[in-house]
């Protein structure tokens, strides 16, 4: 027996009123599976590969490629097994919950300022916050052409082998996206044009906009709406770091180049372990009051090659070791760089971190991203005079800002919050111990 359920729009952002739906990787008759990538859906900031999260099959598509629907339209009619209640037949597309639920309004993966990416190696003695780097587009495994059947119809149309493209979808996949590009593989054109890439930002059309410049808007829109609606106030510290960097660089020593943590990931755990002791900058202001999350969700700004931003945010990332924290924030920068982020990258961001160390710049002065009621800022970690023991010496050391909420918190409580997060990277055992067994990871 089975059960015919909507498969709809999710919401991909506080500020997300509508979606569009670009491709479609499935078609009627397939078979899907549990965390499945189905279709690509526009927003004004990024196209996101989108999931389902119930195993069935397609029994028919409703909103075909190129329109544009509000969130909760349905997109897709499923048939699962089994007698579902008749309450969840109709289900929302929407990543598996968190330990912290939405307070009234879904996801809001918007950007302050970028945290830069962290490479997939670096030197064993890190000096900056997380260096950023270019992740080329998924290499198409060999043997397999995978496309979906949009891109197929296009590369018909255009007298395109999509064997011979390179595919940018979800497994290395050529999407529609891939054909108008028409980048073609290396394998199968030994002398490629130079000039071949990914699609532009603009249509070309006189007073089209393109993604990048939408994501301009909506990032404006929404920090201006912080700025009129949020009274902020301020705080910043500087952290003496040597002790941790040292550690550091003692863990990393016998692990390899992909494998070693930079000091994004202790900077960005710092504040999840501060932000699950201080829960009055965890959460959000929402119809006058602040609610505190379940959870610790940090929001993670990423800049993109087109322009613009996005900002996944890690889920639970208190209760995840530094390697842990590591390996997520950089497959978040991967999937984010080559256009593959997932509708379960976009769980809600209970507060932000921003980095901009690798900029040179010596500080951050962050804009809060609504709901939530705080971002920390940090800047570059470098060598600065300091006394200790009544001498001045050259130590690595970061500046640490906090942009807070009055209406949640004021400058007395900011300034432990601020306080705690300075303990823990000048270097506390609980910035290495797991919070499950206590056990100590840099050994």
């Amino acid at each position: 027996m089975s059960t015919t359920i909507d498969y709809v729009m999710p919401s991909l952002g506080a500020d997300m009123d509508a979606g569009t739906v670009t491709e479609w990787l499935i078609a009627a008759g397939d078979e899907v599976a549990r965390g499945d990538v189905v279709a690509i859906v526009e927003t004004d900031k990024a196209d996101i590969d989108i999931e389902v999260w119930q195993t069935g099959t397609v029994v028919e598509i409703l909103v075909p490629p190129g329109d544009s629907v509000p969130v909760g339209t349905p997109l897709a009619r499923l048939a699962v097994a089994g007698g579902q209640p008749a309450a969840t037949e109709t289900t929302e597309s929407a990543p598996p919950p968190s330990s912290s639920p939405p307070p009234g309004s879904t996801a809001p993966p918007t950007e302050p300022s970028p945290v830069e990416s962290p490479p997939s190696g670096g030197p064993v003695r890190p000096v900056t916050a997380g260096p950023a780097v270019e992740t080329p587009p998924p290499a198409p495994q060999p043997g397999r052409h995978r496309a979906s059947p949009l891109a197929r119809r296009l590369a018909a149309e255009r007298g395109l082998a999509v064997e011979n493209l390179v595919g940018t979808g979800p497994d290395g996949a050529v999407v529609a996206r891939d054909v108008e590009a028409g980048a073609v593989r290396p394998d199968t054109r030994p002398d490629p044009d130079p000039g071949v890439g990914r699609p532009a930002t603009t249509t070309g059309r006189p007073g089209a906009v393109g993604p990048a410049e939408r994501g301009r808007l909506a990032i404006a829109a929404l920090m201006s709406r912080s700025k009129r609606e949020i009274p902020h106030y301020y705080l910043a510290t500087a952290v003496d770091l040597d002790s941790t960097l040292d550690r550091l660089e003692r863990f990393n020593g016998d692990r390899s180049v992909q494998d070693r943590v930079l000091p994004a990931a202790l900077l960005t755990r710092a504040v999840a372990l501060a932000a699950a002791k201080h829960q009055e900058f965890n959460g959000h202001w929402v119809d006058d009051r602040f609610r505190p999350a379940g959870g610790v969700n940090i929001g993670v700004a990423i800049s993109l090659r087109g322009g613009g931003l996005v900002a996944p945010a890690i889920g639970d990332a208190d209760r995840l070791t530094p390697a842990e924290l590591m390996a997520t924030l950089k497959g978040l920068v991967e999937r984010a760089r080559s256009g593959r982020l997932r509708s379960s990258d976009m769980v809600e961001p209970t507060i932000t971190v921003t980095n901009l160390g690798d900029r040179g710049v010596d500080e951050v002065i962050g804009v809060i991203h609504p709901p939530q009621v705080a971002l920390v800022g940090f800047g570059s970690i470098a060598a600065r005079p300091l006394v200790v023991d009544g001498r001045v010496v050259a130590r690595r050391q970061v500046n640490a800002t906090l942009a807070a909420d009055h209406r949640a918190t004021d400058g007395q409580v900011g300034a432990r919050f601020l306080n705690t997060i300075e303990r823990l990277l000048r270097g506390s055992d609980a910035l290495w111990q797991s919070p499950e067994t206590g056990d100590t990871h840099d050994r």
